[in-house]
């Protein structure tokens, strides 16, 4: 059996930057314990399966597919960057001919639509609660040391714990940080973490980004993701409030960064757009 899989660069323009994403599509339904086997092979951060969900199916009529995400480790209820290169394998490499794409995930239905150079996609907006600090002493001190941290958020939806350091600091003190996220495992000691998102302000008086954000996740295998579409679905909440703003544009500094428009929605959910580079075509025999 041949699967195609093509590697796509999310929330980029150009090749090599951005999050890599894995898109295997399934003509037909695969062992179960093959999506993790196939996963751990590519080593991405993420791989994403595209499924028909009825056998007359097709990539390229067709509007509606399954679509799972598996991290080296272990499957995940959420992915944005993958669910974007999903869509732009469908859109651009199959030329599906349908407006909007829905994805039937483990996070419900998740909408991709092409908008000019960008796909939107859809997706849930998380809210994160004040979060006793006493309780993640140990693990802040882990991922910022001795920096000043300005608040400290948790979203039970995500089990995402929320870092933003003070205002004091610029985006270049954000990408500077040396972070050792392996340590984040012994230092986590509440066993609800299984994602730390590091965030700044931006300086943005009308232009350029409203923040800055790192993403950590080795609870799943991921020491640091490029792009993070699902620590976005987070991120819009808070600083959507903070910053009293329904329309951010957001930029994630790893070492490959990428960037994010996003437009909060009235009814709870968020728009999140990038552009995607496809660097890789082949087949999984």
């Amino acid at each position: 059996m041949q699967i195609p899989v093509f590697t796509v660069d999310a929330f980029t323009n150009r090749p090599f930057s951005g999050n890599p994403a894995a898109v295997c599509l399934l003509e037909n339904d695969l062992d179960e314990d093959l999506h993790q086997k196939i996963a751990t092979e590519m080593n991405l951060s993420e791989t994403a399966f595209v499924r028909k969900l009825k056998p007359g199916d097709d990539f390229t009529k067709s509007s509606c597919f399954g679509l799972r995400w598996f991290t080296p480790a272990n499957e995940v209820p959420l992915c944005g960057h993958a669910t974007l290169a999903s869509a732009a394998v469908l859109f651009h490499i199959q030329k599906n001919t349908n407006s909007v794409l829905t994805f039937v995930t483990l996070s419900g239905e998740l909408k991709a639509r092409q908008v000019k150079h960008h796909i939107v996609l859809d997706l849930p907006l998380y809210t994160a609660y004040p979060q006793e600090l006493k309780e993640v002493e140990e693990l802040l001190k882990a991922a910022v040391g001795d920096m000043i941290v300005q608040d400290v958020c948790y979203s039970p939806d995500t089990k995402k714990l929320l870092v933003r350091l003070s205002d004091t600091y610029e985006r270049s003190a954000l990408e500077e940080l040396e972070v050792s996220a392996q340590r984040f495992l012994s230092a986590e000691k509440t066993g609800k973490v299984k994602g730390l998102i590091l965030t700044v302000k931006g300086n943005s008086s009308g232009k350029g980004h409203d923040f800055y954000s790192r993403y950590f996740a080795p609870w799943y295998g991921v020491l640091e993701d490029p792009v993070t579409g699902s620590a976005h679905a987070v991120l819009s909440s808070y600083w959507s409030e903070q910053l009293g703003k329904k329309e951010l544009l957001a930029f994630q500094c790893s070492h490959r960064g990428g960037e994010l428009k996003i437009s909060v929605r009235s009814d709870g959910r968020v728009d999140i757009a990038g552009q995607t580079a496809v660097v890789l075509k082949g087949n999984l025999t």
